[in-house]
């Protein structure tokens, strides 16, 4: 794309970059879960953390396919008609929303799980 239309060519990283901000909320949720592990935990908890690491991985998954189909064919339409470009960059972002959905669903469960008491001991 950078050859054939060069002035096109940091219009056209957008979706990668927003590809690598999916990716950076699986890490930050990975740490937040690491960092609330302990050698005696109760099962609820272990199985509510891997509720919300699983949420945060397949809403990213699904936000991943999403941008990587929108971004590649925006990208090329945008190199045939640069009026595209407003309309890659909001369906762009609706599909990022999928994976704040997810990490918005970890929080809920992460919280959940720490307000928890447990009625037998």
């Amino acid at each position: 794309m950078a050859v054939l239309r060069p002035d096109l060519m940091m219009k056209n990283v957008i979706p990668v970059i927003m590809a690598g901000i999916i990716a950076i909320y699986g890490l930050v949720v990975s740490v937040l879960i690491s960092g609330n592990l302990s050698p005696r935990m109760p099962l609820y908890t272990g199985f509510v953390q891997l509720g919300a690491g699983l949420s945060v991985g397949l809403s990213g998954l699904a936000a991943g396919f999403a941008i990587g189909i929108v971004g590649d064919a925006g990208v090329r339409g945008t190199a045939q008609q640069p009026r595209l470009f407003v309309g890659m960059i909001l369906i762009l972002i609706f599909a990022e929303v999928l994976g704040l959905y997810g990490t918005s669903s970890r929080r809920y469960k992460l919280t959940c799980v720490q307000n928890f008491i447990p009625l037998l001991p």
